[in-house]
């Protein structure tokens, strides 16, 4: 009888950006199915400790490397997650955020193109800037100012897109684009300025919770599982299947709504402070996925409080290992 090993075909795959937040899980997810997975990662934002487990495994290589230089390897794959994707990050090199999602597309690309392998890239709501549609479809052009201080990002995922589709039109490069939404979940890093790590870490110190502007402003947060399992099949999808396309939890919250959520769930005694918006931060942020129902046969299954419980989980635990307990 032959086991499932040898019943299934298992892949080459290399994920960039893979000791991330996200590109952590579908390491871990891929390697789980039987897939050789090669992480790259230059440790900016990234890591070690969220793939540790993976480390040793021969199914799992970790390799140190920025993808602003060319790599070579013979993969079937190429899922490109690297850039930072939080405000704080992005913004501390701006030149440096351009050239990952610029170059790091190129090199990406033309790795894609020598080996004829499918990639999928990770773009951002981003790209669709301050909304003046709301909800936001894929024909939506976008709203970016793209000489802010958020442009570093916005613009250089904007263009990663355009790069990727000329690469499929002139090349025939098999291509994927996701444009993913507000994602939460462990292996956030606890200093990203992301507002649910934000919040969850000021609650737990019981400090002063902080909301920017009136604490009005939207957002829709989707649990990591639900994302990584959109990526996968994203990525399993024929050449027909292009995108963009949304992956992201269309039930939409305040931020203040957050907040509250997590003051409770943590049995906090924070109160909320209020400070001026950001320069360019979006008013509301929800995706339609219509797009990615129809073609993925994907939506979002984890409920905000059950991906909250288990965030604050992780990081408490962390509190914890800081604290020596």
């Amino acid at each position: 009888m032959l086991s499932l090993f040898n019943t299934k075909i298992m892949k080459r795959i290399l994920v960039t950006g893979g000791a991330g937040f996200i590109g952590s899980h579908l390491c871990t997810r891929l390697v789980n199915e039987g897939n050789d997975v090669i992480c790259l990662d230059n440790f900016f934002t990234g890591s070690k400790a969220n793939v540790i487990h993976l480390i040793g495994n021969p199914r799992f290589e970790l390799v140190r490397h920025d993808v602003i230089n060319p790599y070579h390897a013979e993969v079937d794959e190429i899922y490109n997650l690297a850039c930072p994707a939080s405000p704080i990050h992005y913004q501390f090199n701006a030149i440096k955020t351009i050239k990952t999602s610029v170059m790091g597309a190129i090199n990406m690309l033309g790795l894609a193109k020598r080996v004829n392998a499918k990639i999928l890239q990770a773009s951002t709501s981003e790209v669709y800037g301050d909304p003046a549609i709301h909800p936001q479809d894929e024909s939506y052009w976008g709203n970016v100012n793209p000489i802010g201080i958020r442009s570093c990002y916005d613009e250089g995922k904007r263009c990663a897109e355009a790069l990727f589709m000329d690469y499929h039109r002139q090349n025939k490069v098999r291509i994927k684009i996701a444009r993913i939404f507000n994602t939460y979940g462990p292996n956030m890093h606890p200093n990203d300025g992301r507002v649910v790590s934000n919040f969850i870490t000021q609650a737990l110190s019981d400090k002063n919770i902080t909301l920017y502007g009136n604490g009005c402003q939207t957002r829709s947060f989707q649990y990591i599982d639900d994302l990584v399992e959109g990526l996968i099949k994203m990525m399993a999808t024929d050449n027909s299947v292009i995108g963009p396309v949304n992956i992201g939890n269309p039930d939409e919250f305040t931020i203040r709504e957050l907040a509250e959520k997590i003051v409770a769930l943590t049995g906090s005694s924070s109160t909320f402070v209020y400070e001026k918006l950001p320069e360019d931060d979006p008013k509301q942020r929800q995706p339609d996925i219509s797009y990615a129902m129809q073609l993925l046969g994907w939506s979002p299954v984890v409920k905000l409080d059950d991906g909250l419980i288990k965030t604050i989980s992780y990081f408490k635990k962390l509190e914890n290992e800081r604290d020596g307990f």
